[in-house]
């Protein structure tokens, strides 16, 4: 007989987190954060102009149009390899940011990173155990949340999207919903005391493998804010399918698997590689073993 629990390979209908998409007001001071000092890639196929700019992270995305800066509420979770390297790329663009938000610590088992607006960035090193294979990607996101909302956030996932979702008191004694979405990825709703800052509209991506289902629920609830296309639709409000009760507002781009562009190839490059320690065939990021 096994004895692997098979339950720790289930995802739920929500195969995919994607994208992040924030406003930035500077595309000079985006590039030498995203590309210069955490390593990314500017995604060098798809909208590549000026108005807006694609930032590739193992096989997720920062999109960062032009616009006035939106900030995050929470912290951006993000896998990123080679410790000392990240802080050597943080440590030389301290000089360039220097009149920004721009500022980064190493606190316990992670480097904490403010971008030049102020946004929080929690980057870690690979670990199986945690984030599965990813060794290069966005992989958790925490939100900032009224207190006595968690359950109602769980109960929406689950009851919504068909996604793994509990609640769980922290370390600092703060009631959180996690909602699994994907491989090595998550959702986190932490409560807090503090009065939530004003939403100002930046969104998520996220895929899903029954399209129909979470929508004809999010239609019964009322909470469908836009019809995009035939692979792709959007809501803002979570609230408790229980009691209707409002929980938290964050855009939610929800496509299908069949969507053209799901696991679309992404060119992800070596931040390693200079013109002084150059080597043939190592221009791309590969996964360390």
């Amino acid at each position: 007989m096994s004895a692997f629990d098979r339950s720790t390979e289930d995802l739920g209908n929500i195969v995919h987190l994607e994208h992040v998409n924030l406003f930035v007001p500077d595309q000079l001071r985006a590039t030498q954060f995203y590309v210069s000092a955490m390593g990314l890639t500017r995604d060098p196929y798809m909208v590549t102009g000026v108005e807006n700019m694609w930032i590739n992270a193992g096989t997720t995305q920062f999109h960062l149009p032009h616009g006035a800066a939106q900030h995050f509420r929470g912290t951006i979770g993000i896998v990123i390899p080679g410790r000392q390297a990240l802080l050597g790329r943080l440590g030389d663009q301290s000089k360039a940011l220097a009149d920004t938000s721009f500022a980064f610590e190493e606190i316990g088992d992670s480097v904490e990173v403010h971008c030049p607006w102020g946004n929080r960035l929690h980057c870690f090193e690979p670990d199986p155990d945690r984030f599965g294979a990813i060794a290069l990607g966005i992989v958790e996101l925490t939100f900032d949340v009224p207190q006595g909302t968690a359950e109602g956030i769980a109960r929406f996932y689950g009851d919504v999207f068909a996604a793994p979702a509990r609640t769980v008191t922290g370390a600092d004694g703060a009631r959180c919903a996690r909602v699994r979405v994907g491989v090595g990825q998550t959702l986190v709703f932490r409560e807090s005391g503090a009065k939530p800052a004003p939403y100002d509209g930046h969104h998520i991506q996220i895929y899903v493998a029954d399209f129909s289902g979470p929508h004809r629920r999010l239609q019964e609830l009322g909470l469908v804010s836009e019809e995009s296309s035939q692979h792709q639709f959007r809501f803002v409000d979570i609230s408790d399918p229980q009691t209707g009760a409002p929980c938290f507002s964050i855009e939610h781009e929800v496509r299908s698997v069949t969507h053209p562009m799901f696991r679309r190839p992404l060119v992800n490059r070596n931040p390693r590689q200079g013109a002084r320690n150059y080597r043939q065939g190592c221009d791309a990021f590969v996964p360390p073993l």
